[in-house]
C-alpha cells in the first residue's frame, strides 16, 4: 500500500468520493485505479477561522503500486511502513506459580491481556468493585457524599480513567507500534473504529463501562482470574527475590512474578512499599478546575462558521509565570462535568469527565501549576502528604462539598454569592468558598498572572463570572518506583507498571506501558 500526507479538505467538502478525489490528483491517477483507501491520520487545521480542514493521512491499495511511487518523487507519498506490533515470547524460565497483577486500571488490564494471550494466566487483584457495582458505588457518593474508600472514582474496575473523558492521546514516541496495539483491542472491545485515527480520540465514560467489561471478559477467556474487592496489603520476600504477596491482611497468594499497576491514588499501598522497593519523589502539577460554556470555546476556537459543526471544542493552554513555575491546561473535557474524584475520608479531590457525546453546555478542564520535590521535601513519600494536607483543606473549606469561586472573586481573594451566566455542571454537591484558604500561595500568584494571559488565546477565557473548582491535586502520581532496563524493581519478581509508579500519564501511555512490562516478563519466563 502507499501511505499519502498531506491530503487537505474542507470541513464542509469532507465525504469519502471528494476525498478519493483529492489522493488521485496527488497520486497523479483515476480514482478507478484506488482499490482500497483507509485513513491513517486525521488531523484539523484551523488556523483560518473562515476555512477549516481536516487534514489526511491514508493508506490506499492502488493497480500498478511501484509504478506510481516511482513517478511520485515527494515526502508526502512513501510505501505504507509496517507498523504491525509484535512481542517476543522468548523466556526460559518456568513460573511455578502464575503471575500475580494489582491493579485493574489500563496498565494491570493490558498487561493482564497480552500474559493471558501468550498462555501465563494471570491472577488480576483489585481493590474496588466489578465496575458495575463500581458505577453505583460513585453514583452514591454523588449523591448522598457517602464514601466507599475501596471502590470510587480513584479506585474499581477500569482504574481512574474511567470517571473522565476517555481521552486517547498520548505524546509517547510509539516504534515499537504498542499505542496502535492498545486500540485494535479497544476496538476489538467495542470502541469506534474512529479513534484509530482521530485527532482528538476519545471513548467516553458511558462507553467505557462496557468495554472495560468486554476486556475482561477476553482476559477470562484467555486463562486470566480477577479477584474484586481484595485488597494487596504485603510483600513475602526471600533473598532480595519476590515469593508471594499477602491480601486483606490475613491471606497468602505464591507468586515469583509480580506487576504493580497500582494507580496514583493506592497511597496506603505506596507506604507499604516503601519498606522493600527503591522510590523517588517526582514533580507533579496541582491546581483548579476551571468551567466555561462550551458555545464559548467552540466560537473561539472555530469561528462564526463552524462552531456548530465540528462538535465540542478543545483547547491545550501553556503559560510561564514570573515565578518560573509552569502552568498550563490538563484533562480537558469538552462537553463535560466537574466530579468529587475523592478516595479517602475528610480529604477532596476533583476531575473531569465527559460522556462519548461530549454534549453538557460547560466545557471544563483542570489548570494546574508545576510543583517540585522542593516544594514538599525528597522523601519518596512527600508529595502524598503535601496532597493530603491540600485536599484536606479543600474538603474543610467546602464542608465536604467541593468549592468553588468566581474568576473576578479569585483575582480579588473574595469569596463569590453567585454565578453568572456561566452555571456549574457538577458530579457532586458543590458550595462557594475563597480558594485563596485551599492553594498555596505560589500556586494563587502563578494563575492569577496566567488568566489574562489565557484570555488572550482564548477569547472569554478570563470571564469574571468563568467558575473556578478546587482541588485539582491526582494530576499524576507523586511517588516513581525505580525499576532497571529490564522493568524490574530492586526485588528481582516485581515490576512496577503505569501512571502510578510514576512511568505513564494518561489511558494510551498506561496501557502501553502495562504491554512494554508485560513483554519483559515474557523475555524472562514462561
Amino acid at each position: 500500500m502507499i501511505r499519502v500526507r498531506q491530503i487537505k479538505v474542507l470541513v464542509e467538502n469532507d465525504n469519502l468520493d471528494y476525498l478519493y478525489e483529492k489522493i488521485a490528483k496527488k497520486l497523479k491517477i483515476s480514482t478507478q485505479d484506488i482499490l482500497k483507501c483507509s485513513i491513517h491520520k486525521q488531523s484539523l487545521d484551523a488556523r483560518c477561522k473562515e476555512e477549516i480542514y481536516y487534514v489526511y493521512e491514508v493508506d490506499v491499495l492502488v493497480k500498478n503500486e511501484e509504478a506510481i511511487l516511482k513517478k511520485n518523487k515527494s515526502n508526502d507519498i512513501l510505501k505504507t511502513p509496517d507498523e504491525t506490533y509484535t512481542y517476543s515470547k522468548c523466556g526460559n524460565i518456568k513460573l511455578k506459580n502464575r503471575p500475580v497483577i494489582v491493579g485493574s486500571g489500563p496498565a494491570g488490564l493490558f498487561a493482564a491481556y497480552l500474559l493471558a494471550d501468550a498462555g501465563l494466566s494471570p491472577m488480576i487483584i483489585e481493590r474496588g468493585e466489578k465496575i458495575d457495582k463500581r458505577m453505583i458505588s460513585v453514583s452514591n457518593f454523588w449523591k448522598t457524599g457517602k464514601l466507599n474508600v475501596n471502590s470510587n472514582v480513584q479506585f474499581g474496575e477500569g482504574g481512574a480513567g474511567t470517571f473522565s473523558d476517555g481521552k486517547l492521546n498520548t505524546l509517547v514516541k510509539d516504534l515499537e507500534h504498542r499505542g496502535k496495539k492498545v486500540f485494535d483491542i479497544l476496538i476489538e472491545c467495542g470502541a469506534k473504529e474512529e479513534i484509530r485515527y482521530s485527532y482528538k480520540p476519545h471513548i467516553g465514560t458511558n462507553l467505557l463501562v462496557d468495554i472495560i467489561q468486554n476486556l475482561r471478559e477476553k482476559i477470562i477467556e484467555k486463562g486470566g482470574t480477577f479477584l474484586y474487592e481484595t485488597c494487596f496489603t504485603d510483600l513475602f520476600i526471600e533473598d532480595d527475590k519476590l515469593v508471594g504477596i499477602e491480601v486483606n491482611h490475613n491471606e497468602k497468594i505464591d507468586c515469583e512474578v509480580l506487576i504493580l499497576a497500582i494507580g496514583h491514588s493506592a497511597r496506603d499501598t505506596f507506604y507499604m512499599l516503601n519498606k522493600y522497593l527503591k522510590m523517588e519523589a517526582k514533580p507533579f502539577a496541582l491546581g483548579i478546575r476551571v468551567q466555561h460554556l462550551q458555545s464559548t470555546i467552540n466560537e473561539s476556537q472555530y469561528g462564526l462558521k463552524y462552531k456548530d459543526i465540528l462538535g465540542s471544542a478543545s483547547y491545550k493552554l501553556t503559560y510561564k509565570a514570573s515565578n518560573n513555575r509552569g502552568v498550563y491546561s490538563f484533562c480537558m473535557c469538552p462537553g463535560g462535568y466537574v466530579v468529587n474524584a475523592s478516595s479517602e475520608l475528610n480529604r477532596l479531590a476533583i476531575n473531569g469527565m465527559s460522556n462519548h457525546e461530549r454534549d453538557s453546555k460547560n466545557a471544563n478542564s483542570a489548570i494546574v501549576v508545576t510543583v517540585l520535590p522542593t516544594d514538599f521535601g525528597n522523601d519518596p513519600l512527600s508529595g502524598i502528604e503535601y496532597q493530603r494536607k491540600l485536599e484536606e483543606k479543600a474538603y474543610f473549606y467546602g464542608k465536604g462539598k467541593i468549592p468553588v469561586q468566581l474568576l473576578k472573586d479569585f483575582m480579588k481573594g473574595e469569596s463569590s454569592s453567585s454565578f453568572g451566566k456561566v452555571k456549574p455542571i457538577m458530579k457532586g454537591e458543590y458550595t462557594f468558598s475563597n480558594l485563596e484558604d485551599i492553594l498555596p500561595s505560589d500556586i494563587i500568584f502563578s494563575l492569577k498572572e496566567a488568566f489574562p494571559y489565557f484570555g488572550q488565546k482564548i477569547k472569554h477565557f478570563d470571564d469574571e463570572d468563568t467558575i473556578l473548582a478546587a482541588i485539582e491535586s491526582r494530576t499524576s502520581s507523586p511517588v516513581r518506583i525505580i525499576r532497571n532496563e529490564m522493568e524490574e524493581s530492586n526485588i528481582e519478581g516485581i515490576y512496577p507498571a503505569g501512571e502510578g509508579a510514576g512511568y505513564a500519564g494518561g489511558i494510551t501511555s498506561a496501557a502501553m506501558d502495562g504491554l512494554k512490562v508485560a513483554e519483559a516478563i515474557l523475555k524472562k519466563y514462561k
